[in-house]
């Protein structure tokens, strides 16, 4: 026996005749006795008041647990001794099955109804919901209906393959007990279907369950069903012996046997609770608040054991599912004491299966006693807390309701070091290192972490409203300060001190801390770093040793990051990539650990801490340049913090940064830093040059990639000061550079010269052309694009001419270049690298350049005798060849007529054949097209002119019903007019006297004034 659920009580004794059915009503007893007399017997106490028939009303009272005695005895109530009744209390009647199925009135025992028809039946059930009642007679079921009165009415009858020996309605369906087999009768159509066979030997038994579902006796099993038939997975209770009746009270079934009462468990695996010797017990019956058993002349009650008392037993023996089972049936008003006692079970199991090794489970059970996670921990005395006050002594924690003798940690076979005990003696100092060692085993941390996984989303999120309350109130500011300051307290950035007054947070951290050291110990380091990637509160000062010790890099610098102290880990970060590159053994940080690393760890700091990403990335600037500087450029640190730092701390860095610059955003980098950029490349061409210079190895045609750098410089931005990096250029060397600054500076003749004969590269001097025409071709405040050509042209035709001022005009552009009727470009503001603007401001004084040519080449076209003595007086010869290839290339940029007048007289006309030709053919598909462009504009304006005149021949009828709009009077024979819509019409008077009023109308306002 585990334990006492019921106590047995004899209520009567010595029963004149042999007990045939036994029933309850309120605190009476009814027996049907073998002479066919129904005894009505009462406790003692109320049996001695000799109260009369009429006062056996008794709804309110229960069995009690005292002697009772005859009280009443109905002789002759049935012919022959009653197999069985039930009180139906919600319909106030007795139903009794003997000879026959009768209904009395309770109390008055008064005959309400006999159902004639159910002459000979043995077995029945009633269905108190719908007021169905069903019975077997030989092989044939019947089913009737109480009316609510004195009749029943005859519904169905259904045949059935044998004898009925049990049944009970189950839903809509009713189940037969038959002698081989059980099966299911449809009440509505009679259809059958079988559920398995009944026992050989016991005969078949059909309780009924209070959720709906079936019972079904096979031998000694008892197997569940649902109200079709259709087995279920509860399992099976198992029976001593064959029972020959069962009754159910919840959540025990009671079954008579032969020799004793057995009561088991109805949740699986349905164990034995208790037995109750009863020898020869016939009949077994539910009643209101206890069960009882008849025998041939005497009736015992078996009345529960208060549900408390049961919880303490079930507890001290050990059988904490049952306790807690019975922990549900307590009452709901005793919510809180309810709450307890389950607490302190779950807490007793878990130590039980704790200290038994089954540690998933004993978490499990400490999960649901709501236990504070301070009690788990202090079980694992190597994992380190954090200092705060919310761990309490472990006796308080054991402080609950129950007996202080079942709640004992003593009692609990808790291991002797959660005990306060300090004697120093070796065998317990062994066994406490043993137990200790057993406790930090990897089952036991593994089941820890679950149980602190379970527990964190409810303690993470209170400790986020707190912080969320703490900001609020931050934000509103002073003004209730004074209300409960100390309770919002405000708290440091770093948690590593738990400096606050939460106690949410200061739980997050316990449990985050120690969560920590459980997975490190069972080997889950990426868990680790899942845990510090995210929301975590877990102690700084305590989990940085822990990582440090176990060299679990990774999650350390996650810990110093989510702490925002990036300081300490990117000194880490270059600590281990300097360490794997002096190590190359250590093959784990040389994976894990590289230069990128600190680039990736950067890379969110460019926004909230650009001085510390400048300061930082100069410790792998120089091994990985390129990904630094996309780094600078990707995280949108201002472009002149960058150079100005760089310019200090790695100058040689400077021009990569400023390239790359350039090349992501053109528009992004400012005038200054282009003006930097070329003036780096042009100091590292001039060392370049000093250098070839001093060895005598200078060549104006040579390129170093430097120098193609500054010559690409300076030829696609625009944002630099040509002034200043003109006068830095030695004068006899560098041509192609000065000639691109002076083409910044519009002096075109100046930089064409060097080209040509300077440079003795006419191709250069073609693509500079090339490139200012394409600059102004598209803009229309540039009358002619093409006078740059006709510059060449003269340069070609008079070259000593060009070239014998050539050095001291470029001298005097260079001391004063205020002088130069051109403005310069990049010299004033600073210019954001735009070439359309560049543009713009070339093509404007390109009209300049033109007006200048212009006069030049009416100048030239004096007389061909003139330029004959100036080619004469320069001793020179012209440019031919290059001329007329230029002509030839160039024909459809250059003013043709200017052309020609720039050619010498002798220059022959088959040699311009390559420019006159396609220039000719151009010109006259030019004429035709605006001949016909010309012609369908004269067609256009006839048409035009056509429709106008055809839209002002509109013909007005004036008929005898015309009206004026305006007087709203016939128009007559009078003067009229119409409006331009044609249609309205109005006297002209009308209208001049209306135009009139307008008149007077906007020239009163001056009369006023």
């Amino acid at each position: 026996m585990v334990h006492s659920a019921y106590d047995s009580f004899e209520l009567l004794r010595d029963c004149p005749n042999k007990i045939g059915a036994v029933e309850s009503y309120g605190s009476k007893l009814l027996l049907g006795c073998s002479d066919g007399s129904l005894k009505i017997y009462a406790p003692e106490a109320s049996g001695s008041d000799r109260s009369p028939p009429s006062d056996f009303h008794v709804h309110a009272q229960e069995l009690r647990r005292e002697p009772y005695v005859l009280e009443r005895n109905v002789a002759g109530f049935s012919r022959k001794p009653l197999i069985s009744m039930e009180v139906l209390e919600s319909r106030e009647l007795l139903l009794s099955l003997s000879e026959s199925i009768a209904f009395h009135r309770l109390p008055s025992l008064e005959t309400n109804a006999v159902i004639t028809k159910a002459k000979g039946a043995n077995v029945y059930s009633w269905d108190d919901r719908r007021g169905f009642l069903c019975f077997a007679r030989q092989k044939k079921v019947c089913i009737f209906r109480h009316d609510g009165g004195r009749g029943f009415v005859d519904l169905k009858e259904y045949g059935v393959p044998d004898v009925v020996k049990s049944m009970s309605w189950c839903g809509e369906n009713i189940c037969l007990g038959i002698r081989k087999e059980y099966m299911i009768l449809n009440a509505t159509n009679g259809a059958m279907s079988e559920v398995f066979p009944s026992g050989r030997l016991a005969s078949p038994l059909v309780i009924s369950l209070p959720s709906g579902e079936l019972l079904l006796g096979k031998e000694n099993i008892g197997v569940f069903v649902d109200q079709n038939g259709k087995l279920l997975q509860e399992g099976r209770i198992c029976w001593s012996e064959a029972p020959t009746q069962v009754v159910i009270q919840n959540p025990y079934g009671i079954a008579l046997l032969p020799r004793y009462v057995e009561i088991r468990s109805l949740r699986d695996p349905y164990p034995l609770i208790q037995t109750v010797v009863l020898r020869n017990a016939r009949h077994i019956r539910q009643s209101n608040n206890a069960v009882i058993v008849a025998l041939d002349s005497s009736v015992y009650g078996l009345f529960p054991v208060p549900v408390g008392a049961q919880i303490v037993q079930l507890t001290a023996s050990g059988n904490f599912d049952e306790a807690l089972a019975l922990c549900k049936l307590l009452p709901p008003e005793d919510s809180s004491l309810r709450a307890a006692k389950e607490g302190s079970i779950h807490l007793r199991y878990a130590h039980y299966l704790y200290d038994n090794g089954s540690y998933e489970e004993a978490m499990e059970h400490f999960l649901a006693s709501q236990i504070d996670i301070t009690y788990v921990l202090s079980l694992y005395p190597s994992i380190i807390l954090p200092k705060t006050t919310l761990i309490p002594e472990p006796e308080k924690l054991m402080d609950i309701s129950l007996d202080a003798q079942f709640l004992s940690r003593g009692s609990s076979g808790l291991s002797d070091d959660m005990e306060t005990s300090q004697l120093p003696q070796l065998s317990e100092y062994d066994e406490n290192a043993a137990l200790e060692s057993k406790k930090m085993s990897h089952n036991t941390l593994m089941a820890l972490i679950k149980f602190l996984q379970k527990k964190r989303y409810s303690i993470i999120e209170k400790a986020t409203a707190e912080g969320t309350e703490e900001v609020v109130l931050d934000v509103v500011g002073n003004n209730y300060a004074s209300y409960d300051s100390s309770r919002f307290k405000k708290s440091t950035k770093v948690r590593g001190n738990i400096s606050i007054s939460s106690g949410a947070r200061e739980m997050a951290a316990i449990l985050d801390t120690a969560l920590l050291q459980a997975l490190l110990l069972t080997g889950q380091s990426s868990a680790v770093v899942e845990l510090l990637k995210g929301l975590n509160y877990c102690d700084v000062k305590i989990c940085e040793e822990i990582l440090q010790k176990s060299n679990h890099y990774a999650a350390l610098l996650e810990l110093y990051k989510c702490n925002s102290m990036h300081r300490e880990a990117l000194k880490l970060l270059h600590q281990l990539v300097e360490e794997s590159k002096s190590n190359q053994s250590i093959a784990e940080l040389t994976q894990k650990f590289k230069p990128e690393s600190i680039i990736e760890y950067l890379k969110p700091l460019c926004g909230s801490d650009p001085m510390l990403v400048l300061e930082c990335s100069m410790l792998i600037l120089e091994s990985c340049p390129t990904q630094t500087i996309e780094l600078y450029l990707s995280g949108n640190i201002p472009a002149d913090l960058v150079n100005s730092y760089l310019k200090q701390r790695a100058p040689s860095m400077q021009a990569k940064y400023l390239e790359l610059m350039l090349a992501m955003n053109e528009n992004g980098i400012s005038g200054n830093l282009q003006n930097e950029m070329v003036q780096i490349y042009l100091s590292e061409v001039l060392d370049w040059y000093a250098d070839l210079s001093a060895q005598e190895q200078w060549d104006e045609k040579a390129y170093s990639s430097t120098r193609k750098k500054l010559l690409c410089a300076l030829e696609s931005i625009s944002g630099y000061n040509p002034d200043a990096l003109l006068k830095r250029l030695p004068p006899e060397a560098l041509y192609e550079e000065r000639a691109l600054l002076l083409g910044k500076m519009n002096q075109h003749e100046l930089a064409l010269s060097l080209y040509v004969h300077k440079l003795h590269v006419p191709q250069l001097a073609l693509a500079y052309c090339d490139r200012v025409y394409e600059s102004v071709v598209h803009q229309p405040s540039v009358k002619s694009s093409g006078n740059i050509y006709l510059t060449l042209m003269q340069i070609y035709l008079n070259p000593r001419r060009t070239t014998k001022n050539f050095e001291k005009r470029i001298t005097n552009i260079i001391v004063s270049p205020q002088n130069t009727s051109t403005p310069k470009v990049g010299s004033g503001t600073s210019v954001k690298a735009k070439v359309g603007r560049a543009v713009k401001k070339i093509a404007s004084i390109e009209g300049a350049e033109d007006m200048r040519i212009s006069q030049s080449s009416t100048d030239s076209s004096r007389s061909d005798g003139d330029v004959d003595e100036s080619s004469e007086e320069g001793g020179s010869t012209i440019m031919h060849d290059e001329i007329l290839d230029l002509l030839s290339r160039r024909w459809d940029r250059i003013n043709g007529a200017q052309a020609l007048k720039l050619l010498p007289r002798e220059t022959k006309l088959q040699n311009l054949l390559p420019f006159l030709g396609p220039l000719l053919r151009k010109s006259s598909e030019a004429y035709r097209n605006l001949s016909v462009i010309k012609s369908l504009r004269q067609s256009e304006n006839l048409q035009v002119k056509d429709e106008l005149y055809s839209q002002r021949k509109t013909v007005v009828k004036i008929a005898s019903d015309s009206l004026c709009s305006l007087c709203n009077k016939k128009i007559g024979t009078s003067v009229f007019a119409v409006y331009p819509n044609g249609k309205t019409l109005v006297h002209f008077v009308c209208f001049r006297d209306s135009q009139s009023m307008k008149a007077v109308a906007k020239g009163s306002p001056l009369r006023r004034r």
